[in-house]
């Protein structure tokens, strides 16, 4: 990996800079518990600043209205909003959602749907996951049968992240000679039932049922005969943009843990004195490091697209991101005590969020058996190449 591969232009860093001005200024902690308590658990509001200053469309292709940002970009923007445990369907509508309709999609569906998503005019769930499933991508049973000019889609989806709050689903069901396809499709469609619930982290998700549901077949995103290898790589993204985002929320956990230790006393002197305790801050730290340079290898092997590359990146990096946010997670409540695990503490809330990125999309174990049955870190499919680690 060259070091140059590592620097954005001044147009993606000011943009940046942007967000981060944006976020410290407009979304405080207290800001963000009231978004939380509203109707859609997060803020209308913040979701069309987010279109105003070109947050949602930053990853998209400028044909569409966004500005083609490249994958690597994603780091310090995901960083930011982890910082600030952005509640904002960011991921289901800008990533799942627009990922695969510019994957999958036709020109005419691209250019149809894609300028709304970037103006915050239309919000997307990807509804793929089943509860069979457990992490495997493949495992698809959601039915898609042809009758004249329709589909009639039957199957559930399970934990369908945005589902609540989504214009359109993006439905994975298989077809009758069993190749994976995309359908989109309207949520307040007869024969669709979405059941709402909040995750541990506060964020939206949702139970979905499609029971004889018909969808037009101008709708179904065609570009590609099977739609397995989209999702494949549109959870590779989504997963790259988690770890991010982790790096993001271990970053706050760690800056509201050393805080804590140079302000809290015991037995009449700061407990950040005591050297067992600047000890696990430092560990917590290089966990932190690790974590962000596994993310930054596994968003320049996105940039690079070559595909057994970046498979193995993007499971070393999740497995990395995984095993230190539970280890930055877990220190941080330890090192706060009783006070880490009140709602009324950004930590608490912190912790909630890295654990969910935790077990997204498969936890560390998932992913680090996943890279073993890849052939490691640096595989076959990468010899004669210059080392990528």
């Amino acid at each position: 990996m060259t070091t140059s591969a590592f620097f954005v232009s001044d147009e993606h860093r000011l943009f940046q800079d942007s967000v981060d001005k944006y976020l410290q200024q407009q979304y405080s902690f207290s800001q963000r518990l009231q978004h939380a308590a509203a109707p859609d658990g997060w803020s209308r509001k913040v979701w069309a600043d987010f279109a105003d200053l070109g947050l949602i469309g930053y990853w998209l292709p400028a044909d569409y209205g966004g500005y083609g940002a490249p994958p690597l970009t994603m780091s310090s923007v995901m960083e930011a909003l982890g910082k600030a445990l952005v509640l904002e369907p960011i991921l289901p509508t800008a990533i799942l959602g627009a990922g695969c309709i510019e994957l999958a999609g036709r020109p005419e569906q691209c250019a149809a749907l894609l300028p709304s998503v970037a103006q915050g005019k239309l919000l997307l769930a990807l509804a793929h996951a089943e509860e069979h499933a457990r992490y495997d991508l493949n495992a698809v049973r959601c039915s898609a049968v042809r009758e004249g000019a329709h589909w009639l889609l039957n199957g559930e989806k399970f934990m369908v992240l945005g589902a609540p709050a989504a214009d359109r689903l993006i439905a994975s069901a298989r077809m009758d000679g069993g190749e994976m396809a995309l359908f989109l499709v309207n949520p307040r469609a007869a024969g669709v039932r979405i059941v709402p619930y909040i995750t541990q982290d506060g964020h939206q998700a949702g139970n979905v049922t499609f029971d004889g549901v018909r969808v037009d077949a101008p709708d179904r995103l065609d570009a590609c005969a099977d739609a397995a290898a989209v999702i494949e790589q549109v959870a590779e993204r989504a997963v790259a943009a988690l770890c991010a985002e982790a790096v993001g929320v271990m970053s706050r956990m760690l800056d509201l843990t050393v805080d804590y230790l140079g302000t809290r006393k015991q037995f009449g002197v700061k407990i950040g004195s005591f050297q067992v305790l600047q000890h696990r801050a430092v560990d917590m730290l290089v966990a932190l490091d690790q974590a962000r340079s596994m993310t930054l290898g596994a968003l320049a092997a996105l940039e690079r697209g070559r595909p057994d590359e970046r498979r193995r990146m993007v499971a070393a990096a999740k497995a990395q991101a995984g095993r230190s946010a539970r280890f930055v997670g877990q220190s941080a409540i330890q090192l706060h005590g009783g006070i880490g695990v009140t709602m009324e503490y950004m930590v608490g809330h912190c912790f909630l969020r890295s654990s969910t990125i935790e077990v997204l999309f498969g936890d560390a174990e998932h992913h680090l058996a996943r890279l073993a049955s890849l052939g490691g870190l640096v595989g076959p499919a990468l010899e004669g190449e210059p080392a990528n680690v």
